[in-house]
C-alpha cells in the first residue's frame, strides 16, 4: 500500500510517501510562512524523486490541526482536492499526535506530552501513553498545561513549548528534539486508522487572530 501525506499546519512544510511502511521519499522544511507557495513544488519534487505516479497511490493523509489558521487550510485544501481527483480515502491526523509519536520513537519513551506555544500565554496540549491519546488536543493557559503534564507523570516532552515546560519539571521528564509535526508520522499514524469515506475538516481550538474592520472576529 502506498500512502502519501503532507503537513503545513504549524512551523514546517513536509511531505512523505510510504509503501508498506517503507519510506520512498521524505521532505521536511522548517518555515513560519510561505506554505502555500512551497507545498505544490514540494509534492511535485517528491513524486518525481520516488518515480511514482499519483494513480498508483492507495491512500492520503494530512494534518488537521491545531495550527495556524492559514497553515491548516493550505494542507487540507490541497489534499481534499487530491482526494476528489484521485478518488482516494483521506485520513486526518492531529499535529500534536504526530509530534508526540515522533518523540516517543526518538526517545523510546512510552509516554509523551506534546505542548505547542499557542501565544497569549496559552498552549496546545496532547498527552499520549503508548498508542492511546489520554488527553486530545486542548488549548489552555501555559502554566495549566505544565501542571497537567506534571500530573501525567514522567514522560518525553515535545513541541515548541517543550523547552519552557521542561524547566518546570523534575526528574523523569525527558526533552526530545521534536518541535514540529512531520508528514512522515502523519503517514505512519494514518496507516493505523480505519478508512473513512468522509473528508477530514480543520481542528480549530480557538478563533483566528485576524479581525474584520470594527474588531469582529472572522468566521
Amino acid at each position: 500500500m502506498k500512502i502519501f501525506a503532507v503537513d503545513t499546519a504549524l512551523g514546517a512544510c513536509s511531505v512523505a510517501l510510504l509503501e508498506d511502511g517503507n519510506i520512498l521519499v521524505h521532505l521536511f522544511e522548517p518555515m513560519d510562512r510561505g506554505h502555500a507557495e512551497r507545498l505544490a513544488p514540494m509534492v511535485d519534487e517528491a513524486m518525481k524523486t520516488a518515480k511514482v505516479d499519483f494513480s498508483s497511490l492507495d491512500r492520503l493523509a494530512v494534518t488537521t490541526g491545531p495550527g495556524t489558521f492559514t497553515g491548516q487550510r493550505v494542507g487540507l485544501a490541497f489534499m481534499r482536492g487530491l482526494r476528489l481527483a484521485l478518488k482516494l480515502p483521506l485520513t486526518g491526523i492531529t499535529t500534536l499526535e504526530a509530534i508526540a509519536a515522533a518523540a516517543q520513537q526518538e526517545t523510546d519513551n512510552a509516554k509523551a506530552a506534546a505542548i505547542h506555544d499557542a501565544r497569549r500565554d496559552e498552549a496546545y496540549l496532547l498527552l499520549r501513553d503508548t498508542e492511546t491519546v489520554i488527553l486530545p488536543p486542548t488549548v489552555m493557559p501555559f502554566q495549566d498545561a505544565v501542571e497537567r503534564i506534571r500530573a501525567f507523570g514522567p514522560c518525553v516532552l515535545a513541541g515548541t513549548g517543550a523547552q519552557a515546560a521542561a524547566e518546570n519539571m523534575g526528574p523523569g521528564f525527558e526533552l526530545s528534539s521534536i518541535r514540529q509535526p512531520d508528514a512522515l508520522w502523519v503517514a505512519r499514524l494514518a496507516t493505523q486508522r480505519p478508512i473513512s469515506p468522509d473528508a477530514p475538516g480543520p481542528l480549530y481550538l480557538r478563533a483566528p487572530d485576524a479581525k474584520l474592520p470594527g474588531g469582529k472576529a472572522l468566521v
